[in-house]
C-alpha cells in the first residue's frame, strides 16, 4: 500500500475503494485535509482534474484504477491508497482441518472427544493465553490464541454432530455478529445518546445484555465456576452498577479486599496473580544465588533465605 504522507507534486491522491465502496482507514485524514474530493462519477474531465490537482490537494475515490480520471492523476505520479487486506480467509482452512480430523478416517483421538472431555483443555489453554499476555511474549500470544481458537472450532464441530439441537461454527459466528451489532447501536445504528465514552459504553453493554436475556437479577449470568477472587470481583462490579450500598457487601477479609480493589478500578485477580508471579520469580532468584555460592537451596534456613532474597 502506498500512502501519501507528504504533499506530492501533483497535489493529488487516488484512493482505491474497498468492498462495498469502503474507504481505507489510511485515507481518512487525507480526505479531511483535501481541498476537493471527487468520485469518478462527479470528477471533472481528466485534463481539468489534473490542472486542479496542480493548484490544490485533490482526492479521487475510485473502484477502478483504469478509470480515465484515475489514469490522468496516476500519470502525474499521484500515490494510491489501497484498501486494507481482508482478514479471515485462513479461518476457513482451520475449519476444514478440524472437519477432517473429526470425520471418518480422521484422527481417532479427535473423533472420540466430547464437550465434557474437552473442558480441561479449554481451561488450560485459556490460562496459557493469560500467561503469554502477562509475559508480553508476542510469539507465545499468537500460538496460544490459536490454541484457544482450536477449542472453539472443536466444540462447534462436536455440536454440529449432536442429535440434540445441533449447531455449526457458522451459527456461532452469526450469533456473535448479531450480538456485537445489537450492543453497539452508536456504531451500527443511528446513534445512542447513552454512550459518551468507554465507561458509559460498558454500562450500556450490560443494560442491553440484561434486556436481551430478560434477566431478573443484576447477578444473573455471572459464571459461578470462575476462580473465587475473580467471582467476588465480578459480583461486586455487577452489584455496584445496580446501586447496591457498599456496606451490604460481605465483610470477610478476603471478600472485602477483592471488593476494595474492584471498586477502586483494579482487577484483584490480576493483581494477585502478578504478586504471585513476582514472588515465584524472587524465590527462583534467591535459589540461583544460593547455588552460585555452593549452597543447596533445599537446605537453606531462614537466615539464608533473607541473605539471598533479591529485595
Amino acid at each position: 500500500m502506498t500512502v501519501a504522507t507528504e504533499p506530492v507534486p501533483s497535489g493529488a491522491v487516488v484512493v482505491l475503494l474497498g468492498p462495498g465502496g469502503s474507504v481505507p482507514a489510511a485515507a481518512v485524514s487525507l480526505i479531511r485535509a483535501a481541498s476537493a474530493v471527487y468520485t469518478t462519477a462527479d470528477a471533472p474531465p481528466p485534463v481539468a482534474l489534473a490542472e486542479e490537482a496542480q493548484a490544490g490537494s485533490v482526492v479521487l475515490l475510485t473502484a477502478d484504477l483504469d478509470d480515465p480520471a484515475a489514469t490522468a492523476l496516476l500519470a502525474h505520479d499521484a500515490p494510491v491508497v489501497r484498501p486494507e487486506p481482508v482478514y479471515g480467509a485462513t479461518l476457513l482452512d482451520a475449519v476444514a482441518v478440524m472437519d477432517r480430523l473429526r470425520s471418518p478416517g480422521g484422527c481417532p483421538w479427535d473423533g472420540e472427544q466430547t464437550h465434557e472431555s474437552l473442558r480441561q483443555y479449554l481451561v488450560e489453554e485459556c490460562f496459557e493465553l493469560l500467561e503469554a499476555i502477562e509475559d508480553g511474549d508476542r510469539a507465545a500470544l499468537r500460538e496460544e490464541l490459536g490454541d484457544v481458537l482450536l477449542q472453539v472450532l472443536f466444540h462447534a464441530r462436536v455440536a454440529q454432530e449432536s442429535a440434540d439441537t445441533p449447531f455449526s461454527i457458522d451459527d456461532v459466528a452469526a450469533e456473535l455478529v448479531a450480538k456485537l451489532v445489537g450492543r453497539h447501536p452508536h456504531v451500527f445504528g443511528g446513534g445512542d445518546p447513552a454512550v459518551r465514552d468507554a465507561r458509559s459504553q460498558e454500562n450500556r453493554w450490560e443494560q442491553l445484555k440484561q434486556q436481551e436475556k430478560k434477566r431478573e437479577s443484576s447477578v444473573d449470568g455471572v459464571a459461578m465456576g470462575q476462580p473465587a477472587l475473580a467471582l467476588a470481583a465480578k459480583l461486586v462490579q455487577r452489584t455496584a452498577r445496580a446501586g447496591l450500598p457498599p456496606d451490604l457487601l460481605p465483610g470477610s477479609p478476603l471478600f472485602a479486599a477483592a471488593a476494595r480493589a474492584k471498586l477502586s478500578g483494579d482487577d484483584p485477580e490480576g493483581l494477585l496473580r502478578a504478586e504471585a508471579r513476582q514472588f515465584a520469580a524472587d524465590v527462583r532468584a534467591a535459589e540461583q544465588v544460593a547455588r552460585s555460592e555452593g549452597l543447596d537451596p533445599a537446605g537453606m534456613g531462614e537466615s539464608d533465605w533473607r541473605r539471598f532474597w533479591p529485595r
